[in-house]
């Protein structure tokens, strides 16, 4: 293979010894799993067992082939580890510039181990990698680590609360960018690394510049031509879901438990914050969608989920308090999902919603680990059962749940059931054909067919997510284009089948990092809150919903435990290591 696209090589860096590599990565691992999440998910599975918080536990910062070209949509970059919040394997993505300069600099990805004594900040200019003292950075929150840092390249970092190993902090890429839950900014806090800078001066090779061009412009057209593009995400950034989810009677009310708040939704819509609030657009780079959104004087305003769960599921009929919350969560670094699936079960707990003041009280208390916040921190699932009400958690192994109610769309509720890395909707990603009819509609009200548009979405997004590209591309776009457009770049001949099974080998590798750490059947499941209790007239049917569990397994090539069959490991060219040691 030719170093086009990919750097071909990789950076480890040793905290506890302060001893810095770095490697040319074997071009199969490369072919086979892309780059991205499907890297760090081949890195974390053969490293062998380790527990989240311990130094052996790896972070694999991983960009992909399309990584700093001008591929639309292809800013983003991912990081892997063991998730101290859910015990699973975990990646997460994020936009910003942190990505594209890590290529620009000469490297596919980093790989961190170990645990450094004192408090350090990793600083990479091109072949110059430095390990730096941080004492004097640690205590700081994001946005002052950052403004400090910032001069010398893209920052990703933790607050306050990652220092303090809160098992719901998350890492924060330039300020605003969110590598958000399961807990990956304790992880990065247990090795006392505070920050990494990034600057890269040179450029990303590409194979065929005229073929690359013309695919580039083919894909610009289909997200131009696609009116979830166009005119939703282009126009009014993720909150234009507010409006579609409350009209279809999924977003989520008091913690889960009923389909319509006892205040006006309509002042959460993204027209009337756009108004009240003159948005601007931000995008990241090398991104023509640009759904973030910005206030007049350039301070980030809350994504869809955030929104959906700091309002109505609180009982929280103020958005002003879910901005303010929203800012607070990124400036200690915590993830807002899990923050307001942890104070949805605290709202039931005392039966009331949550005040603009108590939310800004308790979000603080989480981020510093001080009295009640310490337990809230720990996640809602630890929350309730020290309150000796485990049902009142919503969430799948450990991970609180995103802002859809699953009643109303089951295929996404089953996707949150088998997602490897706990309660996700990004895992899947069924909000597109259940909720905007993209690529096509499918019928959100029932079970029949879900195992396998669940399949085949877990797979699509798993080398989607290994390119790194940003999901709502993939509204207009597809794999036949995104497949034409990789191949321009590496050289490399791939279709659009060939992402599939790129997808659904990293999709067992996962698997079996779980099956490993003692995950099964028994944890693809859904709180039995909607098994049982009826909103808006729905509710899942177990006995179905195990039916289509039985069937997903099946179309997997697993076992009926669950567990990926030899047969279908050997088809997927992955060693199988033994899984209990």
């Amino acid at each position: 293979m030719n170093a086009y696209g990919w750097k071909k090589r990789i950076l480890k860096i040793d905290l506890s010894e302060h001893r810095i590599d770095s490697f040319v990565p074997d071009d199969s691992l490369l072919k086979n799993y892309l780059g991205g999440r499907g890297l760090g998910a081949k890195i974390l599975y053969d490293a062998g067992r380790a527990d989240a918080l311990v130094p052996a536990n790896l972070l694999v910062f991983a960009a992909g082939p399309l990584t700093g070209t001008t591929t639309p949509a292809s800013g983003r970059v991912s990081l892997s580890t063991r998730s101290p919040l859910t015990g699973t394997i975990f990646d997460s993505n994020c936009g910003g510039s942190f990505g594209p300069e890590l290529k620009k600099a000469g490297y596919d990805a980093i790989i961190i181990a170990g645990k450094s004594p004192e408090p350090v900040f990793i600083k990479i200019e091109d072949d110059l990698v430095e390990i730096k003292p941080a004492a004097w950075l640690w205590g700081k929150n994001v946005k002052e680590t950052t403004g400090i840092l910032k001069g010398n390249g893209s920052v990703v970092c933790i607050g306050r609360a990652g220092e303090k190993l809160v098992p719901l902090a998350s890492i924060i890429a330039d300020g605003i960018h969110a590598f958000g839950r399961g807990g990956v900014g304790a992880v990065m806090g247990s090795k006392k690394l505070k920050a990494i800078v990034v600057k890269g001066a040179g450029r990303v090779d590409i194979y065929d510049k005229g073929e690359f061009s013309k695919q580039k412009k083919a894909i610009n057209r289909l997200l131009i031509a696609c009116p979830t593009i166009s005119k939703g995400l282009s126009v009014f950034g993720t909150p234009f879901l507010v409006k579609i989810t409350s009209w279809m009677k999924i977003l989520p009310v008091a913690n889960f438990r009923r389909a319509e708040p006892d205040f006006d939704i309509r002042k959460f819509f993204a027209k009337t914050i756009a108004e009240e609030y003159s948005t601007r657009k931000k995008a990241c780079y090398s991104c023509p969608i640009a759904c973030k959104r910005e206030d007049k004087e350039g301070k980030e305003l809350p994504e869809y989920e955030t929104i959906g769960l700091m309002g109505a599921n609180i009982q929280n009929p103020d958005y002003k308090a879910v901005v303010e919350a929203n800012r607070r969560c990124n400036d200690y670094g915590l993830d807002t999902i899990s923050v307001a699936g942890v104070l949805g079960c605290y709202s039931e707990m005392g039966d009331k919603g949550i005040s603009h003041t108590e939310l800004l009280k308790l979000t603080r208390m989480i981020g510093e680990k001080e009295g009640i916040g310490e337990r809230l921190g720990r996640g809602a699932k630890a929350f309730a059962e020290s309150e000796g009400h485990p049902e009142k958690a919503i969430q799948v192994k450990g991970l609180e749940l995103p802002s859809y109610d699953p009643r109303g769309v089951k295929g996404l509720g089953f996707s949150y059931a088998t997602s490897n890395r706990g309660g996700c909707h990004t895992r899947a990603y069924l909000v597109a054909p259940e909720i905007l009819r993209k690529p096509k509609a499918i019928d959100p009200y029932t079970l029949a067919g879900k195992a396998g548009h669940t399949k085949i979405f877990q797979d699509r997004f798993a080398a989607v997510d290994s390119l790194v590209v940003c999901k709502f591309a993939f509204f207009g776009a597809g794999e036949e284009e995104y497949a034409n457009i990789l191949s321009a770049v590496t050289g490399e001949n791939y279709t659009s089948e060939d992402l599939m099974l790129v997808g659904e080998r990293i999709w067992n590798v996962e698997r079996l990092y779980n099956v490993r750490e003692g995950f099964g059947k028994k944890d693809d499941t859904l709180p039995d809150r909607f098994f049982k209790e009826k909103v808006n007239g729905r509710v899942i049917d177990k006995e179905e919903f195990l039916k289509t569990l039985d069937e997903y397994y099946r179309m997997r090539g697993w076992d009926e435990n669950g567990v990926p069959a030899k047969g279908k490991l050997k088809q997927l060219e992955i060693e199988r290591q033994e899984l209990w040691k």
